[in-house]
């Protein structure tokens, strides 16, 4: 299934329970998945048209009044478009604003550079008052929707609508603001976070072919950060790579890096976009000019386990 699919499908289960919720869309209900909740809810579901700025404003004074708003668009347009209402209507202002982002980093794909966004996690993660998610997968996505809905403050979600691939099962937990421990491994520790973790996994297995045991971490709470995991396994491995469908400032690399240099000054390095433009072209492309890339990760981890000796 989709992941906006899953999402609207949990969307419209907790919506039933909870007739405080409310859905706000930029002219894209029918990319992002959303208009299947306008015939449910008509009194809860409207279409601001091409205003992601008023969008946000309307869902600020919605929370105001003890709504629950979702705001939905691409990643770019509900983070760098509407940056100053984030941080002054909803963060500042401490709303209960839920900020969905669609399609980051490289899964915009053809979809074009004005739509591709490698900054969204580090300019939210800068604001006080949000917490930064980064889901990988509908199982993820399912279970995590409860707790978002509960959740009282602002939260920032970026997902890919059209994934359909899944890393976990239904017996997968989420806790808010833990790492899920994939593989142990003793020679480096990978933190991957996002649809980056399928490609982590897969580096892991072709590590473990040549002899390098890789513990893979997924991070699926950028803010607030599970720092006390990254410490334990650092400690361990004595060796850390990052890999994000990100910009390499500020992101998962920076929360992983500021962490260990205050506590645990480790080896690190990151798979992550470099100070790059962005672009239009298939995703294997993309992922293959931005060092994103199964091989990438494998060779960077290599990399790091021989700077250790």
């Amino acid at each position: 299934m989709e992941l906006r699919k899953a999402y609207t499908d949990g969307l419209a289960r907790l919506m039933r329970e909870n007739d405080k919720i409310f859905v706000l869309d930029a002219d894209l209900a029918g990319a992002g998945g959303t208009k299947a909740l306008y015939k449910e809810f008509p009194d809860r579901c409207v279409d601001v048209g091409i205003a992601e700025a008023n969008m946000a404003c309307i869902a600020t004074g919605l929370a105001a009044s003890g709504f629950i708003p979702f705001i939905h668009s691409f990643a770019p347009f509900t983070t760098r478009r509407i940056f100053d209402q984030i941080a002054v209507s909803i963060c500042y202002s401490e709303q209960n604003v839920k900020i969905i982002g669609f399609d980051p980093g490289v899964h915009t794909t053809y979809n074009g550079g004005t739509h591709m966004c490698f900054e969204d996690v580090a300019s939210l993660r800068a604001l006080p008052n949000i917490a930064v998610l980064d889901i990988v997968d509908g199982v993820q996505l399912a279970k995590a929707l409860p707790y978002i809905v509960e959740h009282n403050g602002p939260m920032y979600l970026r997902f890919v609508r059209k994934q359909t691939e899944e890393l976990f099962d239904d017996s997968y937990e989420f806790h808010f603001g833990k790492a899920d421990k994939i593989k142990g491994g003793k020679d480096i520790t990978i933190v991957a976070s996002g649809t980056s973790l399928f490609d982590a996994n897969e580096a892991v297995k072709k590590l473990k072919k040549e002899g390098i045991s890789a513990e893979l971490l997924g991070i699926h709470t950028i803010k607030p950060f599970d720092e006390e995991a990254i410490i334990k396994s650092a400690k361990k491995t004595g060796a850390v790579l990052t890999v994000e469908n990100h910009s390499i400032h500020g992101g998962l690399y920076g929360a992983v890096t500021e962490t260990l240099s205050a506590s645990c000054p480790t080896l690190c390095d990151a798979v992550a976009v470099r100070d790059k433009l962005t672009q239009v072209g298939s995703l294997n492309d993309l992922k293959r000019d931005y060092g994103l890339t199964v091989d990438d990760i494998v060779a960077q981890a290599k990399k790091l386990v021989a700077r250790k000796q």
